[in-house]
């Protein structure tokens, strides 16, 4: 058995002398590192456990060649995708290869965060001093004087140091095992194999995170042939990025996290009287026949602590326990107190295609920042509701939506809790729009307030109290 395909189907439709080739340019380290790392996962016997997570860069085509588990990440993102493959399954063995460019540049915040949490992950990352698949560009560990594309006259002072990953990687806590190897002789590339074999040793027996950084070849980029560029990296790259152990820590095996549910009871906290009942029906909502279209698009704004995010929330949760599909995206302005942040909610019959609500049908504007903002997006024949005790003068607001002004923390204040008007919101919503089930809502109240029951009463009076504001506004002079 081998790490690797027999044959590698994105050449030639896996047929013939190309469908036994890679797609790196001659003299490239990945094949090297590649032919490493399926060496170790066949010797420690995990191929069936692996996952390798290959992200946007040289590597991206990895998932053609190697045999295991294979996760695509977005740029930089691979940390994050690891983590994730880890916590969700424990026992499986997760490899997160990634470049220069993705690793020490867009994915830097990923790799020192995860790195610091120090669970057991193995990361291999490819340092040949370029961004080799995007045009040669600068990248973070390019030398000093190194031409790129992007520093025709070589990197100077101004554009920073090459950034040292072996060693920033090293200095912190999380880390167990970081060394830096490089492929530029038999020598090193035997090191270079015990290493990235230690490190997926390391994860298999649970004792934490592994960092290898194999300082590599790209002859396309420096304009070399390949034994040219084994001579570039040896003598120009290893004194900046010199080889060797950076950590190395004697720990015991401290990794027994059992798999996680997916239960949903477990999921959603549920116990006795509240667990789901797998033989009962679910109750699935029907669209209501009066709205015009299949896709409510939502937007709730106002300044932080305006609640615009928790009533997002609670109105995405309740449609997607009726039976429609929903999505809630937070988007949180710079201020803290003031200004406008905002949520775009939407809901649909089937599947919502795209989650921003960049024309919402429907605004909530908790504050005259938002709704100064945001009524221009509405289109015509689309809901404005707005807060009319904070927004005394609304302005000249769009013709040809139905506008409503409630006071919804006058409402709120006169129940003893301005904090509430979020609920009073959603009540008035609710009456305004008719889209969800009757007392849904209040039904994920009180889930959601079920360890806290002594603010059920007042959310309760809230919604209903919202709901009797737009239905007085609304009913005939």
């Amino acid at each position: 058995m081998s790490a690797f395909y027999d044959h590698f189907s994105r050449h030639a439709h896996g047929e013939g002398i190309k469908a036994r080739s890679t797609h790196y340019c001659p003299g490239c380290g990945h094949g090297v590192a590649h032919r490493d790392l399926a060496a170790a996962i066949d010797e420690l016997g995990i191929q069936d456990r692996t996952v390798l997570i290959s992200p946007v860069g040289c590597s991206v085509f990895a998932y053609y060649y190697f045999d295991v588990g294979n996760s695509q990440a977005a740029h930089g993102r691979a940390p994050a995708v690891a983590l994730g493959h880890k916590l969700a399954h424990p026992e499986a063995v997760v490899i997160s290869y990634q470049g220069d460019g993705d690793l020490a540049s867009i994915g830097l915040a990923e790799t020192i965060s995860i790195a610091q949490m120090g669970l057991p992950i193995t990361v291999i990352f490819i340092n040949n001093a370029i961004y080799g698949m995007t045009g040669g560009q600068l990248a973070p560990t390019s030398l000093m004087g190194q031409k790129t594309s992007t520093s025709p006259d070589g990197r100077v002072a101004a554009m920073g140091q090459p950034l040292k990953m072996a060693e920033l990687i090293a200095s912190l806590d999380g880390p167990v095992y970081v060394e830096r190897v490089a492929l530029f002789s038999a020598r090193e590339r035997v090191k270079a194999r015990k290493a990235i074999k230690k490190a997926i040793t390391n994860q298999v027996e649970g004792r934490g995170y592994s960092f290898i950084e194999i300082i590599s070849e790209c002859p396309t980029h420096l304009k070399m042939s390949p034994q040219e560029a084994e001579e570039w990296v040896k003598t120009k790259m290893e004194p900046v990025f010199p080889l060797g152990v950076k950590k190395d820590l004697t720990v015991e095996p401290w990794f027994k996290r059992g798999a996680p549910s997916f239960e949903p009871e477990a999921v959603l906290g549920l116990s006795g009287a509240e667990r789901l009942d797998e033989d009962k029906p679910r109750t699935i909502a029907n669209w209501p026949d009066h709205l015009p279209v299949r896709d409510i698009a939502i937007k709730l704004a106002g300044s932080g602590g305006d609640g615009a995010q928790t009533a997002a929330l609670l109105l995405t949760r309740t449609a997607i326990s009726v039976g429609f599909d929903a999505t809630a995206i937070p988007s949180y302005g710079p201020e803290s107190r003031g200004g406008t942040s905002y949520a775009d909610v939407h809901i649909a019959e089937q599947e919502v295609l795209n989650p921003a609500a960049s024309e919402p049908q429907v605004l909530v504007a908790f504050n005259a920042p938002s709704l100064a903002k945001f009524a221009p997006t509405v289109p015509a024949g689309g809901l404005i509701l707005y807060d009319s005790t904070v927004v005394t003068d609304p302005g000249r607001l769009p013709a040809g939506r139905r506008i409503l002004p409630i006071p919804l923390t006058r409402i709120a204040a006169d129940l003893g809790r301005p904090m509430v008007k979020n609920v009073v919101a959603l009540g008035a919503l609710q009456s305004a729009l008719n889209l969800l089930p009757e007392d849904s809502l209040v039904a994920t109240l009180r889930h959601v307030l079920h360890d806290k029951p002594a603010l059920l009463p007042l959310n309760e009076s809230a919604y209903a109290a919202g709901r009797a504001a737009v239905e007085s506004a609304l009913a005939p002079a």
